[in-house]
Formats: structure tokens, sequence, C-alpha cells
């Protein structure tokens, strides 16, 4: 019987990853590196059975992406019954094009010997040219229904299970009404000095993907727009691209050599612009990000309105009648009371942001206002309620009111079935962890300025 430490593989060590350039002699690597996840491909447990010093190569042309599969390693288990090593060519035909599994000696032939690289440009069109310190990046923005999108998208793929947890690589093979509501954003660094001189000048960095929710009107809407006229059938073409809609981002990834290196922020801040600008835009939207995503669009969106002046414009009101902070049961501040939500709504939706993202740079805002010294005291304060003299201390007690409004009516089924005091309790537990969570944004924003 087979010992399976004996023979089971890391396979987030296992493989190896690069993106490689012709070189004067022989191909050059750029950068490697390991992915951040394999359980997508090799199962939850994230080994791979049969094999002693186990190496998985992936290898990149580093320009169009053109992959390549190595696989090596010192020993094989031999059979014994229905245990066999796993097949990894096998497994991996499910995530890469079929000319991956081609032969090293013909990709290094065509890497090196591809006089066409040279002419090599991203698919779609130029959106964002920006450098850091002596370095050229661009940013390159296309339709999903373009082919050369959809190649480099189809070599790309994996990188999805790789490096974002529960991703799932896009449908190519989909109806094109359903493909143009795909944008693909893809970052390349532009090589001022190409190793050779037929080799491509650009380098990939990472991309990101955005999706097209068509919206309709709401009949109640106080901002809805002019109604509009279709006579059906058309007698030309309805493009996706002119409907209206939400923007949701959806996969976003900056490959681990380039990350760290503002990458991230000029990608986003790139996409951002790219909605505002597009009159069929209505919001922009977040498919299930990462908490590190979550980060970077609080700091990005955050930057944006503090640098157009939005931000100074939200103002706290701390001067409500004494009546209404009462300490009894039923008394309520509406937030209408704290808050100019016309103002607000007409903000938000000036800047296309999702209202549950727009409170949090409201609220984060708003915090911000307040001296350190009366956040990090806490509660201490606030025994005078609305009625404190200091206007600093009743800001706080009202940011504070204004975020657990929030919180309860985000949780109200859940926080009904317990008891008043308890759900005090959690309500206030709830209102401490965002409030901490605030101020670690509020300190990556400082370091940041």
């Amino acid at each position: 019987m087979a010992d399976n430490d004996e023979w089971s593989s890391d396979a987030n060590k296992a493989v190896q990853i690069s993106l490689i350039q012709p070189g004067p002699e022989t191909l050059k690597t750029l950068s490697s590196f390991h992915p951040r996840f394999t359980y997508p491909i090799f199962g939850e447990e994230e080994r791979i059975f049969g094999y002693q010093g186990l190496r998985i190569n992936l290898r990149f042309a580093a320009h169009d992406l053109y992959p390549n599969v190595g696989v090596s390693y010192d020993s094989k288990f031999k059979t014994v019954g229905e245990t066999k090593a796993t097949n990894i060519e096998e497994t991996l035909k499910e995530w890469l094009p079929a000319y991956a599994f081609d032969r090293l000696s013909n990709f290094k032939s065509r890497l090196q010997n591809d006089a066409s690289a040279k002419l090599f440009q991203p698919p779609g069109k130029l959106v964002k040219s920006y450098k850091r310190v002596t370095r050229e990046y661009e940013i390159w923005c296309g339709e999903l229904t373009d082919p050369a999108v959809q190649l480099l998208l189809e070599r790309m793929q994996i990188f999805v299970s790789f490096f974002i947890e529960a991703g799932t690589p896009l449908a190519l093979d989909d109806q094109e009404w359903t493909l143009a509501r795909w944008r693909v954003f893809f970052v390349y660094e532009k090589l001022s000095n190409p190793p050779t001189p037929t080799a491509s000048q650009y380098s990939i960095v990472g991309y990101s993907t955005s999706y097209r929710f068509l919206t309709y009107q709401e009949k109640s809407s106080p901002f809805k727009k002019p109604k509009q006229t279709f006579i059906l059938p058309s007698q030309s073409p309805i493009s996706v691209a002119s409907m209206p809609s939400r923007a949701r981002i959806s996969q976003f990834l900056i490959l681990p050599p380039h990350q760290s290196h503002s990458h991230g922020t000029h990608l986003y801040n790139t996409m951002v612009d790219t909605f505002l600008a597009d009159p069929a835009c209505t919001e922009i939207t977040v498919e299930d990000p990462s908490e590190a995503f979550d980060d970077l669009r609080d700091y990005c969106d955050h930057a944006r309105l503090l640098k157009d002046g939005t931000l100074a414009q939200i103002k706290l009101e701390t001067t409500l009648d004494s009546k209404m902070t009462a300490k009894k049961i039923g008394v309520r501040v509406p937030s209408s009371k704290l808050l100019n939500k016309p103002l607000l709504e007409t903000l938000r939706r000036k800047h296309k942001l999702a209202p549950r993202q727009f409170d949090r740079l409201v609220e984060i805002h708003l915090l911000s206002q307040i001296p350190k010294h009366i956040r990090n005291a806490g509660t201490v304060r606030l025994t005078q309620r609305g009625r404190a003299s200091d206007p600093h201390d009743r800001a706080y007690y009202y940011w504070r009111l204004l975020v657990k409004q929030r919180i309860y009516k985000k949780n109200k089924d859940v926080l009904m079935q317990l008891d008043r005091l308890e759900r005090i309790d959690k309500v206030e537990e709830a209102l401490g962890e965002q409030q901490g969570e605030y101020e670690r944004l509020l300190r990556g924003m400082a370091g940041r300025e």
C-alpha cells in the first residue's frame, strides 16, 4: 500500500508560473511565481498524488500569453490496483487550450523566432498610460466580442482559479448578446528596450473584467429620465453598450510580481473613469469583492471624492432639539435630521456609486472629522448625549447613532428575534467592529497621501 505522504505533493508549491520573453540567444524568464490557490484544479486539499520531486512548469509568453505546460519529477508511483498517480496533463486540459501541451522545444522555437511579436499590441483601445519611476505602463480596454480579446482571455483564464478566491472562468462560447455585455481591461508594461529586435514591447501586468447588468427605470424614482420610445422590431441592431446598465466589476487581478506597486489603483481608477464617461452606465458595483479589493476600492473612491470636493459638502447636523436625544424607549432621531439626504443622493448618483459603498464613504468621512482623542475615548464623553457642550462630542454621538441605525436596518430580521437588551448589545458590538475597520482604513489613507 502506498504511503500517501511519501507520494503526495503540495500543488501550490509544485506549480510554477513563468512569464517568458525571447533573449539574444535563448528564452529569458521575466518573472516566476507560485499560485495562491490550486483547489479548483487539484481538489480541496491542494495535493497531487503519485510523484516525488514534482514540478509543473506553466510558461506564458509575456506579451500574448501563449502557454506551455511542462511536467517533470524524480519518481512516479507505479499503479497498484486502482491506486495510481494523478494524470496531471489530463487534469489541466480543462483549464488550458490544447496547444499548451505541445513540446517545449516548439514553444521555445515559436517565441525565439516569432518575427511578428514586435508588431503585437494589446487588443481593444488604449485608455490610459502612466509611469512608475522610469517604467511605462498602459491600460487597454476591449469587448469580449472581439476575437483578439477572447484569445488572450482564454489563455489567462487559469489565473482566475490560481489567484481569485472562488473565482469562475468566463464562458467564452456564450451567445454574442451575452459576450457583448463583458468588457476586459488589460494592464501592460511597455518596454522601452525589448531584449531582441523582433521581441514585443509589451509584458502583461494584470487584468480585470466588467459586466453590464441592464437596468429598468423605477416608477417612483425622483431622478428618472424622460421616457424613451422604441419601435419594435428595430430597424437597426440594438447595441447592448447603448442600453442603461450597471457596470459590475467581476475579476480583478494584478499578477504577484507587480503587486504593491499601485497598478491596482491605476486599473481601478481607469475602470471607474471609463464607467463615469459612459452615459449608458448608471451605477458601478463589484461582484463578491475580497477584503483586499474592498480596501482598494475604499481608498480609491475616498480619494476621488476628497479631491473633487464632494466630501467637503457632506456635514453632520449636531444642533438638534434635545428632546430628540432623550433616553426613552420609542424616541428616535431620524437620519434625515442628521444628514441632507437629497444632497447625498445627488452626489451618489453623480459618482455612480452603489448605495452601500456611498454610505461607507460618508461614514468614514464623517468619522475623520471628529478629533481622534474623542474617538479614542469611546462612550466615556457621551453621557450628555446630544446635549453635550462640545460640538465634537455631539458629532461623535450622532455619528454612532447614524451607523447604529444603518446596522439595525441591514440586520433587522435577525435582530428582531433577540430580546431588547441582547439586541442593543449586538448592535453596539457591530458598531465597535465597524469603527475599528474605519480607523484602520483612515490610517491607511493617511499613509497613501
